[in-house]
């Protein structure tokens, strides 16, 4: 029987679906049943898998739907797609090969981290995008290896953010990892690090291009009176993009710099290098 694309899905299934809801864009098949597993891990109830999903093994809440994921332009319509059908749901997303992490994850479910961001008005959670890329690139020349898996602990930094003239309150830009060090091969308009990889659909509530939000104070750090929560999404995305690219792959014999430091697949570890906080009392 033909599977229903992700229209015809939305409007048999969207109301009916239990929150939150992590959506997998798969742009390929590279870990894309390590990527499905790890947000399952985190106790999310409801998985749409979206994309390249053969040979997905079907698993209570997971609905795998394929789609054309051509171009970032096809995963945010999608994206909007989604948002639009499940509006006062929360909703996180990451590509294949990406794994969410926040404070204390190996502990407490992302039910726990929303429930307490609720309790602190916030409707979304500003997330950092660190590059992940194998210590030996010649013996992982797609740029993904879980087991040997790196990251930059250092080269970050941070601007604020404009409208024209006027500074946007709580807004930055952030950069840093691979982008960085590699900003050769990487238009200016993709060098940001920053996302809302978890957000509460609202009415009218759309994610851009540039995964910013349409909402301003979604796209903050933190609300006006103290800071809040922020997570990580692991990515290889940069690194395989890189080693999938000719004139970049021909061009890098390595990633790894005096800045990297063996990535442990832990929040304690991210915790302690800065990339994620755990607000006031989380």
């Amino acid at each position: 029987m033909p599977q229903p694309d992700l229209d015809q899905f939305l409007r048999q299934n969207a109301g009916a679906l239990p929150a939150p809801i992590a959506v997998i864009l798969a742009e390929d098949s590279v870990e894309l049943d390590s990527t499905i597993r790890h947000h399952r891990n985190l106790g999310f109830p409801t998985i749409l898998a979206l994309g390249d999903i053969a040979g997905i093994a079907p698993a209570e809440g997971l609905h795998a739907i394929p789609a054309r994921l051509d171009t970032v332009e096809d995963s945010i319509d999608a994206l909007n797609a989604i948002i639009k059908a499940c509006q006062g749901k929360w909703i996180a997303y990451a590509f294949n090969a990406e794994y969410l992490f926040f404070p204390h994850c190996e502990t407490r479910s992302i039910k726990d981290a929303i429930a307490f961001m609720e309790e602190e008005r916030r409707t979304s959670v500003f997330t950092y995008a660190i590059d992940l890329y194998p210590q030996d690139l010649s013996a992982h020349r797609a740029g993904v290896d879980r087991e040997t898996a790196h990251l930059d602990r250092s080269g970050y930094y941070g601007l604020e953010r404009f409208d024209g003239p006027e500074v946007l309150e709580r807004q930055y830009d952030i950069f840093g990892g691979l982008r960085w060090r590699f900003e050769e091969h990487i238009p200016w308009e993709k060098r940001r690090i920053d996302r809302v990889s978890l957000f509460r659909a609202e009415k009218g509530l759309e994610i851009g291009p540039d995964l910013r939000l349409n909402i301003p104070e979604m796209n903050t750090i933190a609300c006006e009176w103290h800071n809040n929560m922020t997570m990580a999404v692991m990515s290889f995305r940069v690194a395989k993009a890189l080693m999938h690219n000719p004139g970049s792959a021909d061009a890098i014999d390595s990633f790894t710099w005096d800045g990297s430091r063996k990535f442990d697949w832990s929040s304690q570890q991210l915790l302690e290098l800065g990339f994620m906080e755990t607000g006031q009392w989380f």
